[in-house]
């Protein structure tokens, strides 16, 4: 038996995985156990968990594998400096030293981590270094259903490369092509993710929440940002941008292109100029995508597309690309992210270094992207009773019949089931539920339990053989990496005065017969759900839908704005105490608010820093 472990560190999202034989066993971010959103440090505890789950001891593992390769890294940054020099020299002084003393010498400061997991780890020969980019496209075709694709992988910068294109068939996956630092979509997009006054690496996905509430006015603006060719490549101007040289990403030339200066989340409110300009960034981001897409497609003639990077992560594009039908079939890495390099390094050195027999599964390798940890009925009866809480334990039946019973009537219940989800969605493991047919449902729980942005959407976990009567949408979406239309009869269409109203104010309107999961542009963010990936989950929505005709619930990361999907019973119930949730359902044990002690309740609207 070969063991990899895969590791991704340092710059943002850090994670472990394990493969034994090249099968995933377990996979998993360091911020679920620090506690600390999109945790950059060393994943001493992710790899911890990963070793104990595969019964491995460090220095069992045959192989131990990184995302990215430093000295390219570092070529990277050194070039920059002299091509914008003397421009950027504050940047470059602050980074140097870090450079010099650790992360130049990656090989050692990781060995030096790496003992630490075990006494009988004495050598560093079989630690390995993985271009960051031919990690995604691994990351997105080896555990795809697809014995050949086209690999798109498009994020902030990796080594050089910022946008890729690959081709993977059977158990090899090629770069073809390249788009270098300091062109980048991810970068462009990020750039307005900090104009906007959210922070960069984590808000980018309130940027896409935030553009259907716009008007994409300022596209030709943004186009006097970026050259884009009729096959997608591009180019950007760099005299409006910083984050090549400095400690912003934007700059005053950017301002005044627009009219206004960065928002300052701290005391400036979002405006109609900041949706448009959501808008505007999406719809070219959306444009870009498509080309790319489009001309890929002539190029290499393979019906099938494969997507991963932090890009891969806007479901909005992704379902511009599905609509168009560029593609057969396309398949998107659910941890598309810096997360998800840890999978992919661990891949390509399986089977692009050592060449080994790659079997396609006809559905994917990711479990349904269940890939972390989880806990026995007895030890969650067990944390349960340590800190007090009151609780009943249930058989199956009763537990499905009863929570089922709870959405119908408006009741938000934390869902705490099974394995926990790898990348950033909760896809019904650590998940807060509620009933999509409620008006007042978005607002409770952005404002209540979320305590973030009311603007914010939520997703409809839908039953994978009700998906075409609900949603424009025929293709599985297990990962919850697309975004459909409501079907037009069961849309409310809003009136000439309702449509005048100022954006957010919008949400309190009836737009469908499923008011919590339909954005104001009438499109969701589509998770299916069947009962051979998840039979609980899949059990819970079909016994709502008995009861209500509704054959889907709300879905949300079982969280409050700022902190991490909860890893433990004793996180989930930390969170329900510090939250409006109703009840929590963990296991077979159904906890009801109302009859916790209130010594037990916590403050939770502050616990975590706001993200």
């Amino acid at each position: 038996m070969t063991t990899i472990l895969g590791i991704s560190a340092f710059y943002h999202d850090s994670a472990a995985c394990i493969l034994k034989d090249g099968k995933i066993i377990a996979a998993v971010q360091e911020e679920r156990f620090t506690r600390k959103k999109h945790d950059p440090s060393y994943p001493h505890n992710a790899i911890e968990f990963v070793l104990k789950y595969a019964n491995l001891r460090l220095s069992e593992v045959k192989y131990i594998v990184f995302f990215e390769k430093p000295f390219l890294k570092f070529e990277r940054l050194l070039e920059t400096y002299v091509a914008f020099a003397p421009k950027g020299f504050v940047s470059f002084a602050k980074a140097m030293p870090l450079w010099i003393k650790e992360k130049l010498f990656q090989k050692n400061l990781l060995f030096n981590k790496l003992k630490t997991h075990d006494d009988n780890f004495k050598s560093d020969e079989n630690i390995f270094f993985s271009d960051h980019h031919l990690s995604h496209a691994a990351s997105a075709f080896f555990p795809s259903p697809f014995d050949e694709a086209v690999v798109l992988t498009a994020d902030g910068v990796g080594e050089w490369a910022t946008t890729t294109v690959a081709v993977g068939k059977d158990n090899d996956v090629e770069i073809k092509k390249e788009i270098h630092f300091p062109h980048s979509i991810g970068l462009l997009y990020s750039a307005f993710t900090y104009y906007t006054g959210f922070k960069v690496n984590s808000g980018e996905y309130k940027l896409m929440g935030l553009a259907p509430y716009g008007n994409p006015i300022y596209e030709d603006k943004v186009k006097q940002l970026i050259d884009i060719k009729d096959d997608g490549t591009f180019r950007l101007d760099q005299k409006y941008f910083n984050y090549a040289t400095g400690l912003t990403m934007t700059n005053n030339k950017f301002n005044k292109l627009f009219g206004q200066k960065p928002r300052n989340p701290q005391n400036e409110r979002i405006t109609t100029f900041h949706m448009d300009i959501a808008a505007s960034i999406q719809k070219v981001t959306e444009e870009i995508m498509l080309k790319l897409a489009k001309s890929i497609r002539k190029e290499y003639n393979i019906k099938n597309l494969c997507l991963a990077g932090g890009v891969a992560l806007n479901c909005v594009a992704n379902g511009k690309i599905l609509q168009e039908k560029i593609f057969d079939n396309i398949w998107i890495q659910p941890a598309a992210g810096d997360a998800g390099g840890s999978l992919g390094s661990a891949l390509a050195l399986w089977y692009v270094e050592h060449r080994n027999k790659r079997i396609v599964n006809s559905n994917d390798d990711m479990n349904g992207s269940y890939l972390g940890g989880e806990f026995s009925q007895n030890e969650i009866e067990k944390e349960l009773k340590s800190i007090g809480a009151n609780f009943k334990t249930l058989n199956y039946e009763d537990l499905i019949n009863i929570t089922s019973e709870f959405l119908s009537k408006e009741k938000v219940i934390g869902w705490f089931q099974g394995r926990m989800e790898f990348g950033p969605r909760a896809l019904g493991g650590r998940s807060i539920l509620g009933d999509p047919r409620s008006i007042k449902m978005q607002k409770n729980l952005n404002l209540k339990i979320k305590y973030r942005e009311s603007f914010r959407p939520f997703a409809p976990s839908v039953l994978r053989e009700d998906l075409s009567n609900w949603f424009e949408l025929s293709v599985d979406s297990p990962y919850m990496l697309y975004v459909a239309e409501i079907k037009s009869n069961k849309k409310i269409d809003m009136t000439d005065e309702q449509n005048k109203l100022f954006g957010i104010d919008k949400l309190n309107v009836k737009r469908s017969e499923i008011p919590a999961v339909t954005h104001v542009d009438y499109s969701a963010r589509v998770q299916t759900v069947t009962k051979e990936i998840n039979k609980r989950y899949y059990d819970l929505i079909y016994k709502f839908k008995e009861k209500t005709g509704c054959p889907m619930v709300v879905n949300t990361s079982f969280n409050v704005r700022g902190e991490p999907i909860v890893n433990t019973p004793l996180e989930a119930f930390n969170c329900f105490m510090g939250t409006e949730l109703d009840y929590l359902v963990i296991g077979n044990c159904i906890l009801d608010k109302n009859k916790q002690d209130p010594k037990l309740k916590r403050n939770y609207s502050k616990e975590f820093e706001l993200d």
